[in-house]
């Protein structure tokens, strides 16, 4: 008996070191199938991102050589104005050419900026015509002294590029569809303002409220780098200003400096407002778009020459540099709206941005002579609340300041951030931005809306008098 016992003792130690053996062997050969899995997964992976990351540096490339040439224009044409006061009688001319065109044989190029936000986040492609159009129509507009800036036009070309590239290469996913065009993006601002660091945040970020794409954040940080990099090598002259001091972090100077910024957000409201009710005022009363255009030109060209304002034409890169050393009065950032206003609303080609940091740095360098703080401190608040409410970028605004000042006075140039960008609201100068987290809760039904429509809705609630226009 004692016997049988320890045979089947035996068998059942032999049947129970079997099933340990094969579960074992299972085990090793599930995690064999699983490594192969992600060793094939991964090589994918790197494969596809290699692949981005080569098309990413071709648009890179093209798009500094781009800022370079179209930055040179600028100073070309800029130049020659200057000698030739009279050239903005032909402001009348440029206008109705620039609608003409756009109307013609633009296809969709007249949204601008906004088409490049709709391409990235759904795919529309960009004919490549817009790149030439918006290039030569923003030479032509600040030849003649339209009041626009640089960043509008160098975004579409970087949109243009990585939209063609895309299509050249055939590009089929989705997701490197738009991590190229946000890399495109983030070339543009990155070559043209020489602020790599804002400029890969700025791709990551423009698209929507509330978001950073941080997928797209290497390439958009490889693709403003040598952006910037190419158009240096080229031989691009930057501006550069200088904080001359910074106030302690105590209550009194916080205090202040949240007021100020308020007033930074509420002036970039009433920019965006006043561009897109310049735009419905000539949209809706005159029914012809060439007489429209006409009737836009005549109006800036009459301010200017009616008020003697011709020197707040073009990029205005003097206004910047008189605020930072306190000899702006209240009048040059009024001044400058309207005629920006009346520019971009006449559908004259041109940026946002550079009138935003005339705009800003002159409201805060007079605001700073006007408190007692150092006018270069408050010139430069003013330019990056400006920009950050505008154009709904804080992060990008607080690298934006890193790049231009360094990071001394870091704790203000973040207060201002987010400050004037709460304070702006569901505004901005792109109707095409998407809201993905709304800015007060009381705006929480805005959730997954477009500006224009957003700015729609609240029209139709208050029964206020705006409405949604185009490109802003």
């Amino acid at each position: 008996m004692a016997a049988t016992q320890d045979i089947e003792s035996d068998h059942s130690d032999d049947r129970h070191g079997e099933g340990v053996l094969a579960a074992l062997s299972y085990e090793l050969q599930s995690a064999e199938r699983t490594l192969a899995a992600d060793t094939r997964r991964n090589a994918g992976n790197m494969r596809a991102s290699l692949t981005t990351l080569a098309l990413t540096l071709v648009i890179s490339v093209a798009m500094g050589v781009a800022a370079w040439a179209f930055l040179t224009s600028l100073e070309i044409v800029t130049g020659v104005r200057g000698r030739h006061g009279w050239l903005l009688l032909l402001l009348p001319a440029v206008g109705v050419g620039t609608a003409w065109v756009y109307r013609n044989h633009g296809l969709r190029s007249a949204r601008g900026n906004n088409l490049v936000i709709d391409s990235a986040l759904g795919g529309t492609p960009i004919h490549a015509r817009m790149a030439f159009l918006t290039f030569a129509c923003s030479v032509a507009t600040h030849l003649v002294g339209g009041s626009a800036g640089r960043e509008g036009t160098a975004v579409q070309i970087g949109g243009t590029i990585a939209s063609n590239v895309a299509e050249r290469f055939g590009v089929k996913s989705a997701r490197t569809r738009q991590d190229l065009m946000l890399a495109g993006v983030s070339a543009a601002f990155g070559g043209v303002f020489g602020t790599p660091l804002a400029g890969a945040f700025f791709g990551m970020e423009v698209c929507t409220v509330g978001k950073l794409n941080y997928s797209a954040g290497i390439y958009c940080l490889i693709a403003s780098f040598t952006g910037n990099a190419v158009a240096d090598a080229l031989g691009i002259a930057r501006e550069s200003f200088h904080i001359a001091s910074i106030p302690p972090m105590d209550a009194a100077s916080v205090t202040l400096v949240v007021a100020c910024a308020c007033v930074f957000g509420l002036v970039a409201r009433l920019f965006s407002l006043a561009i897109r009710s310049v735009k419905r005022l000539y949209g809706t009363r005159v029914k012809n778009y060439l007489v429209a255009a006409l009737v836009g030109s005549l109006a800036l060209c009459a301010v200017y020459f009616a008020f003697s304002w011709q020197r707040y034409a073009g990029l205005s890169s003097w206004l910047v540099e008189a605020s930072f050393e306190g000899r702006t009065s209240l009048l040059d950032p009024v001044a400058k709206l309207i005629c920006t206003a009346l520019t971009l609303g006449a559908g004259f080609q041109g940026g946002e941005v550079t009138p935003l940091f005339a705009i800003g740095a002159s409201l805060g360098g007079w605001l700073g002579v006007a408190i007692g703080f150092d006018p270069s401190f408050m010139a430069a608040l003013g330019m990056l609340g400006m920009f950050g409410a505008a154009l709904n970028v804080p992060i990008t605004t607080i690298m934006l300041a890193i790049d231009m000042f360094g990071g001394a006075g870091a704790p203000y140039f973040v207060i201002v951030a987010f400050v004037s960008y709460l304070v702006e609201g569901h505004r901005g100068v792109y109707p095409a931005q998407r809201i993905v987290t709304p800015k007060r809760r009381s705006l929480t039904p805005d959730t997954g809306d477009t500006l224009e429509a957003a700015i729609a809705r609240h029209h139709q609630a208050a029964g206020a008098d705006e409405a949604p226009g185009g490109q802003a």
